[in-house]
């Protein structure tokens, strides 16, 4: 993995806020694991603006 792509403790006040009326902790490697997600649909996209002949990546690729 490269560089975390995610704010930790935006991550766990998110995680908190999640489902109304219920509230969640955060395992210690999940802003990790997340961060890997983040980093793949990034590749994704890449890839599919880069198919489409673009150079800038939009929401559309994701």
């Amino acid at each position: 993995m490269g560089e975390i792509l995610v704010v930790r403790s935006k991550v766990k006040e998110a995680a908190g806020k999640a489902l109304k009326g219920k509230s969640f902790n955060v395992a210690s490697d999940f802003a990790d694991a997340l961060s890997n997600a983040v980093e793949d649909l990034i590749k994704k996209a890449a890839r599919r603006c880069d198919d489409n002949g673009r150079k800038t990546i939009q929401p559309r690729d994701l």
